[in-house]
């Protein structure tokens, strides 16, 4: 799948949003290893399968960097725990501060894919549908913001190429041609932006933007698929919730790092947060193959 158009993606926005909130939320919150393991293979194979070996390629090594960063700065400068391993310029390196470590970079590395996904799978669009009502102006700002940024890449490069062609390169010659040629293109984007925000206030309020009695279009209908996923997400994330909070998993770091013992009941809490992770993928590949089946039917 190489779009935005998978089959999770046109579940309704509140139920896509809802899976998001859910999944980086339990991944923050409950430091598991294995919760947190799920997550990030989760979130990977999604990102894998929304954008491809190519995309995939491009942008997780610096979500690599991120996760080593996190992995080896915590002990360094973490020093708690019982378990003395070694000392560094006097400092105690313990084992419980390697593996919450170790810990925190999945957590980061899982919440970096998976807010990678939500950029891809909630539009601009969808995020109005979902806090258009409640919170108007603040979700429209939000959603220009999100809007504005990729144009304003897109826009800067053009200008760069613009001005490369007239012999202002930002990345050839002295550092003091390049530092006054990066600012004649910062001062022309800065023009661009405040005209584009000129203009884009001016179309709003031309279209009777902030009128009283004003309604708002939505493309999207609650069906009853999207009640059927909502429900089962629901119950997913109250069953890995209320076995946390009761100890059927436990992961303490300090002073001594302690996990509970596995039983059949921990595995299928596993398994349950291993589906909540899954389903977007799961989605797309039955919708692939139910797609082919019909091809190779015709």
């Amino acid at each position: 799948m190489r779009n935005n158009e998978d089959a999770f993606s046109t579940l309704h926005p509140t139920v896509v949003f809802g899976h998001f909130v859910t999944v980086v939320g339990v991944s923050v919150v409950f430091l598991h290893p294995l919760i947190l393991a799920v997550s990030f293979v989760g979130a990977l194979a999604y990102v894998c399968y929304l954008k491809g070996w190519s995309g995939i390629r491009k942008m997780f090594p610096g979500v690599l960097a991120m996760m080593v960063f996190a992995a080896l700065f915590n002990p360094i400068f973490n020093h708690r725990g019982m378990t003395i391993l070694c000392y560094w310029y006097d400092n105690p390196i313990t084992l419980e501060s390697i593996l919450y470590g170790l810990a925190a970079s999945l957590m980061i590395g899982a919440v970096l894919l998976w807010f990678v996904s939500y950029n891809q799978v909630m539009t601009s669009d969808k995020f109005l549908c979902v806090f258009g009502r409640m919170i108007p102006a603040l979700s429209l700002t939000f959603s220009m913001v999100l809007r504005f940024l990729p144009r304003y890449f897109v826009q800067a490069k053009h200008i760069a190429a613009a001005q490369r062609g007239i012999g202002r390169d930002v990345f050839s010659g002295s550092w003091y041609a390049r530092a006054r040629h990066g600012s004649a293109v910062f001062s022309i984007m800065l023009t661009w932006a405040l005209e584009n925000a000129v203009d884009t206030s001016d179309s709003m309020l031309a279209r009777g933007y902030g009128l009283p009695g004003r309604t708002a279009y939505t493309d999207f209908r609650f069906r009853q698929r999207d009640l059927a996923a909502g429900v089962t997400l629901g119950g997913g994330l109250l069953v890995v919730i209320v076995a946390i909070v009761a100890g059927v998993l436990r992961a303490n770091y300090f002073p001594i790092f302690d996990l509970n013992a596995a039983s059949y009941l921990s595995w299928l809490v596993i398994a349950v947060w291993g589906l909540i992770c899954a389903t977007p993928l799961i989605m797309g590949l039955r919708e692939e193959a139910v797609w082919r089946s019909l091809r190779l039917n015709l």
